[in-house]
């Protein structure tokens, strides 16, 4: 279920959502693997010990398996906020191709308690 509270700044639905995500940062050879533990329409929060500095960009890769093929999402984006306790990063899409987009839209939408109001 989507995780709502008054102080909450992000908006839009966000739903638990666990899978295998690669972080491939933009000036570096660094590869950081980690899971998904939420997503929604504009980022991901990775369940991950790595501690990468905040605005890193990065090439998101969210790996859908369960079908006789893997799929391979791509986003680009960057590290907008770190757990406290070192258990994950954030991280802020800032752009992904139209397949990718669709992709994301149904994994909100099918996991999603109000699959009419996705935002």
């Amino acid at each position: 279920m989507p995780e709502q509270n008054q102080n909450e700044k992000r908006r839009g639905t966000r739903v638990t959502f666990d899978t295998k995500i690669i972080l491939r940062l933009k000036n570096s050879e660094i590869h950081v693997k980690g899971n998904s533990k939420d997503m929604s329409l504009k980022g991901v929060f990775i369940s991950t010990q790595e501690d990468i500095p905040l605005e890193e960009k990065c090439l998101v890769e969210i790996w859908l398996t369960g079908m006789t093929e893997e799929i391979k999402l791509q986003m680009n984006g960057r590290i907008i906020r770190k757990d406290p306790f070192g258990k994950g990063l954030a991280v802020y899409f800032d752009s992904m191709d139209i397949d990718s987009y669709m992709h994301l839209k149904n994994i909100v939408r099918y996991n999603s308690p109000n699959p009419d109001d996705i935002s």
